[in-house]
Formats: structure tokens, sequence, C-alpha cells
């Protein structure tokens, strides 16, 4: 198993509360970067297509 590749937005700034994604061959993973030795959420590509659709639809 590969080491996933994590990224923040560039619209994340070094003061902020943020999020890294990387992508996995079966969906996303996510973890907060004020804890990344926390681990990460893994959520498979049907999980991640909705939650990107229910943020560019401003339905959260």
């Amino acid at each position: 198993m590969k080491t996933p590749e994590f990224r923040k937005s560039s619209y994340s700034n070094q003061n902020q509360n943020c999020v890294e994604v990387a992508d996995l061959d079966s969906g996303a993973a996510v973890r907060d970067t004020q804890n990344r030795a926390a681990g990460h959420l893994e959520f498979s590509t049907a999980e991640w297509r909705a939650f990107i659709d229910s943020v560019k639809g401003e339905q959260l």
C-alpha cells in the first residue's frame, strides 16, 4: 500500500484550521493539518463525490 500524498488548498493560509486531502484508488483520505499524527479518515469514491457535490451546490 503506497503512502497517500496529502495536499492543502491554495486558499488556506498558515493561521487557519485546515484539512488536507489525498486521492486514493478507492476514494479520498482527509486529515487535520493541526493533528496529522491522529491519522486520517477514508471515504469511498461515492461518498467523496456526494460531499463535493454538496459543497459545490452550497448544501452544506
